[in-house]
């Protein structure tokens, strides 16, 4: 257990992953690893079991500005990466894991980022909350793009205990947000039946919300938001080329583009069971995107990437027109090995 001073620092696991059990304790009451200098880099650690008086410990305590982790894995945690509030810091989490973070009060998740100019958020794979979220952020620009959010059944083995998450991702100052590329699903024990979760707590002016080309699965039969939208939040979300399976509305916001989606309770799948979500052949869902918009700021929102599990990213296939979806189907004979099968579970 360590503070962490000095700038510009690259802490990095070598010849193998560094494990890291915490023992149930917390440096100065505040986290396993607290990361007070700037522009500090963590790569291939794996730390659990963190836990503090006031029950907020996390394995990463982020009070420093810029910071990066990679290739990490961080679960059983009262939180996994906890931020302060550093409104010039751009923080960039990408290729890690985390699982079963929080002390089961809702307050405490897998990643908490605070009040930052910018998180990244991409080829992630976060699960298995433990009543809180699977990722909240107050940053005040969001591009979390290409990972996977989703939980074990119960009694399911994976890589921690199943969880019971409240939303999969939680923006609750809403801000400028591209959430392109992910899977996106609620299970069947869920805290809270919102999946996108954005301003809930505050808004402004910068306020921008683009969902495209996600894939949401709802397992919850009983009801459902894919995306809600507070009511304080004027500007309209732009929802477009993404596939909603499951019961539940797509959004609450009366006002928002709802461009080529596809919606329906039971979505066929090369292999739902494993997560390999390509779509089968559907022509309402093959070749049926829509081109997205060119935004001023340069922001691209065609994805040219997609998930593979664990953690990772591939090239999305470039065949045929845009489809709906976090991904782009190819289909091949069921025979034959196919490019899909690195996407299994």
């Amino acid at each position: 257990m360590c503070r962490i001073a000095p700038n510009f620092l690259t802490i990095r696991g070598m010849r193998g992953r560094v494990r890291i059990d915490a023992q149930g304790r917390g440096a100065e009451g505040k986290g396993a690893w607290i990361i007070a200098g700037n522009d500090v880099t963590v790569e291939n650690v794996e730390i659990f079991n963190t836990r503090v008086a006031d029950k907020n410990g996390a394995a990463l305590r982020i009070e420093g500005s810029n910071f990066t982790l990679k290739n990490s894995f961080l679960h059983d945690n009262e939180n996994g990466v906890l931020t302060g509030a550093s409104p010039t810091s751009r923080i960039v989490i990408e290729n890690s894991e985390f699982g079963h973070n929080g002390d089961g009060s809702g307050q405490t998740h897998n990643v908490y980022v605070g009040d930052v100019a910018s998180l990244t958020f991409r080829f992630n794979f976060s699960h298995d909350a433990n009543i809180g979220h699977n990722l909240k952020s107050r940053a005040r620009i969001n591009t979390i793009i290409y990972n996977r959010f989703s939980s074990l059944a119960p009694g399911e083995k994976g890589s921690t205990a199943a969880g019971r998450p409240s939303f999969e991702i939680d923006l609750p100052n809403a801000g400028a947000a591209y959430v392109m590329g992910n899977i996106i699903e609620q299970p069947a024990d869920n805290d809270n039946n919102t999946l996108l979760a954005y301003g809930n707590e505050a808004s402004g002016a910068n306020d921008m919300l683009y969902v495209m080309n996600n894939t949401f699965l709802n397992d919850d039969k009983r009801n459902g938001v894919f995306v809600r939208v507070h009511e304080r939040v004027k500007a309209r979300a732009h929802i477009q080329n993404n596939i909603f399976a499951g019961k539940g509305i797509i959004t609450n916001q009366a006002g928002a583009v709802d461009k080529h989606n596809y919606a329906a309770m039971e979505v066929d799948f090369v292999d739902r069971a494993n997560y390999v979500l390509v779509p089968t052949e559907n022509a309402k869902i093959i070749n049926a995107g829509a081109e997205p918009p060119m935004l001023p700021s340069g922001v691209a929102l065609r994805p040219i990437m997609q998930y593979k599990h664990p953690a990772s990213g591939m090239q999305r296939p470039a065949v045929g027109a845009l489809d709906i979806g976090a991904y782009q189907a190819v289909i091949v004979e069921k025979s034959k090995k196919s490019w899909y099968e690195g996407l299994l579970k």
